[in-house]
């Protein structure tokens, strides 16, 4: 069955919701900011250029809904289930395409279907909400089918136009998109991003945190490792020993903007012997960064190695994230 695709073809611009007890619940079997975060919210400002509710960067131009996403493919392979996030009776679905990453020679076989599997749950007073990029063969309800706040959907997939396995869910009342974390429009630019975060209408029923970007993981490897092995969930070291040709530190990352600096230190038995800050040249939705050394001696010391990755803004740090390893 054919899924109604009306998310991706209205206007860009959220208007004021109607005044009504709607609620959303959190929709994913996972912990936010330990097992999923989220990637990208509504744009709130229409043409070139993009902006989230608190006037920061995590959105791209035209987007029209809230993208909760997994660290890694292999998440999305043990299966991370999705819930409707409130009552209401299920208007369409579709179940039938492939886990891919979408390509430039995809384009037009996803074209109207860039949701991908999903499900389109209708809910009182006017509002819809759309689960998109579900895992092919995962959806377990019916269309017509009544369902309550939690009940399982499907699983979070790599269907249709996405580059990352993530759940794509949009909010819509009468036709028009609505960003559940800013009902009312997006907050003022004049004011901290945590202002605006505390201070939002949110129709969520426990508003989840902003997080401006962060480390989704880490490792330690004995080369530096190609990005999609990374986001598959493959590039974690095995086998590494004192004899390892080369010690790489690397540190995969979310929501990074130009100017954004990762410092990279190493320390081993001797203490530190590696640190490396890189700045981003660009703006990055998702992205790694690596450092180490090759070993130029018989063999690395013996004993305890620990990693460290700081993502810094203006200054500011945004978040950090330790790795441990024992060479022996």
């Amino acid at each position: 069955m054919r899924l109604p695709i009306g998310a991706f073809l209205l206007s860009l611009v959220t208007a004021p919701a109607v005044a009504s007890d709607f609620t959303l619940h959190w929709p994913l079997d996972c912990r936010l900011g330990e097992s999923c975060h989220i990637q990208q919210y509504v744009d709130h400002i229409p043409g070139p250029g993009s902006q989230d509710y608190t006037c920061q960067g995590l959105s791209y131009s035209g987007h029209k809904g809230t993208d909760i996403a997994l660290p890694y493919l292999s998440d999305m392979q043990a299966g991370v289930t999705v819930r409707a996030a409130a009552p209401g009776v299920v208007r369409g679905l579709r179940d039938s395409m492939p886990d891919a990453y979408a390509t430039d020679e995809h384009t037009q076989a996803l074209k109207g279907r860039e949701c991908g599997n999903g499900v389109v749950l209708r809910h009182d007073d006017g509002w819809e909400t759309q689960y998109c990029h579900l895992k092919q063969g995962s959806i377990q309800v019916q269309k017509g089918q009544r369902v309550e706040v939690g009940t399982p959907l499907g699983e979070v997939g790599l269907s249709g136009k996405t580059q990352f396995p993530h759940l794509h869910l949009s909010l819509r009342q009468n036709g028009i998109v609505v960003d559940p974390f800013a009902p009312e429009g997006r907050q003022s630019c004049d004011t901290s991003a945590e202002t605006n975060a505390a201070a939002s209408a949110s129709l969520w029923s426990e508003t989840p945190p902003y997080q401006p970007g962060g480390f989704l993981g880490a490792g330690f490897a004995a080369q530096v490792p190609e990005f999609q092995a990374i986001k598959s969930g493959a590039a974690a070291a095995t086998g590494l020993s004192t004899k390892s040709p080369a010690l790489v530190f690397w540190a995969y990352a979310f929501g990074g903007r130009k100017g954004d600096r990762i410092r990279l230190t190493i320390s081993g038995p001797r203490g530190v012997f590696s640190v490396h800050e890189i700045a981003l040249e660009r703006d990055q939705a998702q992205f790694f960064r690596a450092s180490g050394k090759r070993l130029r001696r018989e063999a690395w010391d013996y004993g305890r190695y620990t990693a460290l990755a700081v993502l810094l803004r203006d200054d500011e740090e945004i978040d950090r994230i330790e790795e441990v390893i024992d060479l022996r």
